[in-house]
C-alpha cells in the first residue's frame, strides 16, 4: 500500500496526493518534528495553532476511514525511517512542499512529489510568465491573473473599468475609532489543552500567550471566519486598510492569512467568495478589488519569486546591514509607542497586519540597519501565519531592500511623519515624529535621513529617489543627524531606547 505524506501546512482534503484518494487505497503519515519545535523561540499561538490543525486533521481523516500514523520523531526524516520500518509501504507520496529545504529533504529521502495545489499560480506557470521580462512587476502580474482566471472582469475589460482601486484604499484612521467586528473566538478543548501542555515541554523558549480560541485549527473555524469577514468585515476594507489604531488590532483585515497558509483554506474559494459578494452588491468594488488583489495579486506573486529566486535571495544583503535584532521586538521595554504597541499585540496574538510589518517593524529595520536574515527568522517564528516563502521575499525584497530593487522599485523607508499620519500612535509618545535632533526627536525620522545618507552612495541610481536624496543634501543639520542616528543605532541594538 502507498503511504501518502501530508506536511502540516497541507491540512486540506482535496489537494495533492490525497486527492480523489478512498481510505482502502492509501495509508496517511502525519510527523511533528521535536527538533524544529525546539529549535529556538516560537511563538506559542503559531506552534499551537499548527500543532492542533495538525491533530485535528489527522482525527478527521480518520473518522473518514483512514489509517493514519501520527507521530513524533526527533525530524521529519527521523519519522519518515521509523514509518517505512514499521509499514514497509510500497511508495511514499506527497504535495511538494511549500519551502525550498523541504523539497530538497522530501526528495532526497525517495519521496514521490506531485505539484503543490494550494495556489492559483504554479510555480511553473510563474516561471513562465516572468521569463524573458525586464522587470517583474506586481501590478503586470495582477492584471494577468485577473485575465486567466477570469476574476473581476466584464468580458475582456476589469469591472468598474479600473484594474486598480488602491488610491481609494489610503485614507488614515477614522476619527472616531468606529465600532470593528468583533472576531470569532472559539472554546477550548481537550485537545487544545493537550497541545498547550505539550508546547510547554517541546518548545522549552516559547513565548506570547497561549491559545485563547482566537484562531481556527479545524477547516470548519476556517470556513465560519472566511463567512464573517466576507459579510461583515469586507463592506468595510478598502479604505482605511493601510491604517493603524491602538484601540483596534484588526481594523477590517481579513486574518485569513494562517488558514490559507495552512490549508485550510483555499484561495480558490476565498477570491469567488469576495467576488461574489461584490457582485450581488454587498460589498463596494473598493473593497473587493483591494482584498482580491491582496490574494491573486501580492501573495501569489511573492510565491512565484521565493521559487524563482531561491536558494540564494535568502543570503542576500545588499545594503550590508549587521545590526542585531532590536531587544524591543522581543518585549524589551522602549519609549516608541508605535513599536510598543505592535509588539505588545503580537506577544497577544502572534499577528499583526501588514502596515505595522512594513512601516514600523520593517521601516525601523531597514533604517536602523538590522540583519535581513535576523529579521525573517524571527518573523517566521512569531506569526501565526509565518512561512518562509512568505517572510523571504517580503523582508528580503520588500521591507529591507536587501535584494537591491529586484523586488521593489524603492526602498519603503519613511520618518515619523507616515506613522502620525496613518495612526494614532504619536499622540503622547516621548518621541516627536517633526524633530529628527534631540532627544525628543523621534527615531523612525532620524534614522530615515541618516539610512538616506549612510546608503547614498547604493541609492543614487534610483531615479525614484531623486528628491529625497536631494532633500538629504541640503539638510544643514545633517552632521547632527547622522551622529543622533549613531546613538539610537547604538541604543537599539542594547535595548535601551
Amino acid at each position: 500500500m502507498d503511504t501518502v505524506w501530508i506536511l502540516g501546512d497541507q491540512l486540506n482534503r482535496d489537494v495533492g496526493a490525497l486527492r480523489g484518494r478512498a481510505p482502502a487505497e492509501a495509508r496517511v503519515l502525519m510527523i511533528e518534528s521535536a527538533t524544529k519545535l525546539a529549535n529556538g523561540r516560537w511563538h506559542r499561538q503559531r506552534a499551537h495553532l499548527v500543532l492542533a490543525s495538525m491533530r485535528r486533521f489527522a482525527a478527521e481523516l480518520r473518522a473518514e476511514g483512514f489509517e493514519v500514523d501520527y507521530r513524533t520523531a526527533s525530524s521529519l526524516p527521523g519519522g519518515l525511517e521509523e514509518h517505512r520500518r514499521a509499514f514497509a509501504p510500497d511508495r511514499v507520496l506527497a504535495m511538494s512542499p511549500m519551502s525550498w529545504d523541504a523539497v530538497e529533504m522530501l526528495t532526497s529521502n525517495g519521496v514521490e512529489l506531485s505539484p503543490n495545489e494550494q495556489f492559483l499560480c504554479s510555480a511553473a506557470e510563474f516561471a513562465a510568465w516572468a521569463d524573458g521580462k525586464k522587470s517583474l512587476k506586481m501590478e503586470d502580474f495582477y492584471r494577468w491573473q485577473r485575465r486567466r482566471l477570469d476574476v473581476l472582469m466584464d468580458g475582456s475589460e476589469p469591472v468598474a473599468g479600473r484594474w486598480n482601486f488602491d488610491a481609494d484604499n489610503r485614507e488614515p484612521p477614522p476619527k472616531d475609532g468606529r465600532d470593528w467586528p468583533a472576531p470569532i473566538v472559539d472554546e477550548l478543548d481537550v485537545l487544545d489543552a493537550q497541545v498547550a501542555a505539550d508546547i510547554e515541554q517541546l518548545c522549552p523558549d516559547a513565548f506570547g500567550e497561549p491559545a485563547s480560541g482566537l484562531w481556527a485549527t479545524s477547516r470548519t473555524g476556517a470556513l465560519a471566519r472566511l463567512d464573517q469577514f466576507i459579510e461583515e468585515v469586507l463592506p468595510l476594507f478598502g479604505p482605511h486598510e493601510d491604517s493603524m489604531l491602538r484601540s483596534e488590532w484588526k481594523l477590517a483585515h481579513s486574518a485569513l492569512s494562517p488558514y490559507l497558509n495552512l490549508g485550510l483554506l483555499h484561495p480558490g474559494e476565498v477570491i469567488k467568495a469576495a467576488e461574489v459578494a461584490y457582485r450581488t452588491g454587498r460589498v463596494p468594488i473598493a473593497s473587493a478589488e483591494g482584498f482580491i488583489r491582496q490574494i491573486i495579486g501580492w501573495r501569489e506573486y511573492v510565491w512565484g519569486l521565493y521559487w524563482l529566486w531561491m536558494p540564494e535571495y535568502g543570503e542576500l544583503n545588499a545594503l550590508d546591514a549587521d545590526q542585531v535584532l532590536p531587544p524591543a521586538f522581543e518585549g524589551a521595554p522602549t519609549q516608541m509607542a508605535c513599536v510598543a504597541h505592535t509588539v505588545a499585540g503580537i506577544d497577544k496574538r502572534g499577528w499583526s497586519h501588514h502596515i505595522e510589518r512594513l512601516m514600523i517593524l520593517g521601516n525601523l529595520s531597514l533604517t536602523a540597519g538590522v540583519r535581513p536574515q535576523a529579521v525573517v527568522d524571527w518573523m517566521w517564528k512569531s506569526f501565526v501565519d509565518g512561512a518562509e516563502w512568505v517572510m523571504v521575499p517580503n523582508v528580503i525584497g520588500m521591507a529591507l531592500f536587501a535584494d537591491g530593487g529586484r523586488m521593489a522599485t524603492k526602498p519603503y523607508a519613511s520618518g515619523g511623519a507616515y506613522i502620525k499620519r496613518m495612526s494614532d500612535h504619536c499622540k503622547g509618545c516621548a518621541f516627536d515624529p517633526t524633530k529628527r535632533v534631540g532627544e525628543t526627536a523621534c527615531p523612525f525620522t532620524t534614522l530615515y535621513w541618516d539610512f538616506l545618507a549612510r546608503n547614498e552612495e547604493v541609492l543614487r541610481p534610483n531615479h525614484r529617489l531623486g528628491n529625497q536624496l536631494g532633500s538629504m543634501r541640503k539638510l544643514s543639520d545633517l552632521d547632527m543627524v547622522r551622529q543622533r542616528a549613531t546613538e539610537i543605532r547604538s541604543r537599539l541594538s542594547a535595548g535601551d531606547l
